[in-house]
């Protein structure tokens, strides 16, 4: 077995398990990738003031984020397709989640469904949502999530029309996956996930069984998406969810101040900082550059979380320091899933939460919750692009 000790051997790992189609689904961006390729540039670039002759021998990395005790203040983010990364993939995200203390946000678009999910772990999960043009099916999608006890709904609002990730159509993307000439040899390489994810539980979108008859490929997944989103959606379309959900709400895909701050108006619990993994619009901000105006903006009105690139601990410190309460993992996670299942979650997790506990020892802190921005030396900024 190689030896795994940062997320990158993960990634590697990963990539050499799956089929390119789906490993690309995940590990790549929207149209030219300028977005996508920021959020780690700029993460990259923050540098840490090193301090010496600190006590550093207490560490507290466990935090309370809407209420609720996380371990390290990392959680896991919605990511669709999970179930094909791993077989169950969900259900075995959860389940890693739970054990190690941190929250899991389930997708709309997961493969496992709310109640599959709802059957592998014994605590509370989230749930994310998309507002769609059938309502029916939005209010639906909310008592499911009310009768498997989810303790949030995460919004998703940047996603009211699908941006273009160029490499799954020219990858030849199809859910459930589909022998063709152009991947009958990935696939035949893979034979411990293909095996696997066909005696999984489900191989199609287990949220949507019986709205959606036969995805076929990408084009009638892209198809279905643009007939079900809801691109009139609107700051007053947060009261119709507010009325319909009880629990602690969060709105997911927040980039501007301003909107940080009507988010804050509209009584959402948490916001996360996020551009969509730098896969919806290509030439946006990375969001640990304007991660600073937002926290501003909201002045301690809701909690921030903060997405897009994270895969060190260092880079949750660095968010830390510009005033996030936590981090969501996204593109780590599947990688995570697909290189080791449970196991490779717990590993990811455990690499994160030893490289933040040495990062917040080297810059003379003890206590995530008391981080501040003078553990940083450079100021934020985003480079220019290479091209």
């Amino acid at each position: 077995m190689p030896i795994i000790n940062c997320i990158a051997d993960l990634r590697e790992l990963a990539r050499r398990r799956i089929p390119h189609a789906i490993f690309e689904y995940a590990d790549r961006g929207s149209y030219d990738e300028v977005t996508f390729n920021r959020n780690r540039r700029d993460l990259e670039a923050i540098e840490f003031r090193q301090r010496v002759m600190v006590d550093v021998s207490k560490q507290q990395l466990s935090t309370t984020v809407l209420g609720e005790t996380w371990s390290i203040p990392v959680g896991i983010a919605p990511t669709g397709l999970s179930g094909l990364f791993h077989a169950n993939g969900e259900m075995l995200g959860a389940r890693a989640a739970e054990a190690y203390g941190v929250p899991f946000c389930l997708s709309t678009m997961s493969i496992c469904s709310i109640e599959d999910v709802r059957s592998a772990v014994k605590k509370p999960f989230w749930f994310q949502l998309y507002l769609m043009r059938d309502r029916g099916f939005n209010e639906e999608l909310i008592e499911r999530a009310k009768a498997a006890q989810c303790s949030a709904l995460m919004l998703t609002v940047d996603m009211p029309i699908q941006g273009l990730r160029r490499r799954d159509p020219k990858n030849g993307l199809s859910i459930p996956p589909r022998l063709t000439a152009r991947n009958m040899l990935e696939v035949a390489m893979r034979p411990a996930w293909a095996m696997k994810v066909l005696m999984g539980r489900r191989r199609t979108f287990g949220n949507l069984a019986g709205r959606m008859s036969d995805t076929g490929g990408l084009t009638t997944l892209s198809q279905w998406i643009g007939s079900q989103f809801d691109p009139t959606v609107t700051w007053k379309d947060i009261e119709w969810v507010r009325n319909r959900w009880p629990g602690k709400l969060i709105l997911k895909g927040v980039l501007d101040a301003e909107d940080a701050r009507l988010a804050c108006e509209h009584a959402a619990d948490a916001l996360v900082v996020s551009n969509h993994g730098g896969r919806q619009l290509d030439g946006a901000p990375s969001t640990i550059s304007v991660l600073p105006e937002i926290t501003e903006a909201v002045d301690h009105r809701c909690e921030v979380l903060f997405d897009g690139g994270v895969q060190s601990g260092q880079d949750v410190l660095k968010a830390l320091a510009l005033g996030a309460r936590g981090c969501l993992i996204g593109k780590t996670f599947l990688y995570a899933l697909a290189a080791q299942g449970q196991a490779g979650v717990t590993a990811a997790l455990d690499i994160i939460s030893k490289e933040l506990q040495v990062s917040l020892a080297l810059t003379g802190t003890n206590d995530v919750r008391s981080v501040s921005r003078d553990v940083l030396r450079s100021a934020v900024r985003s480079e220019p692009s290479a091209r």
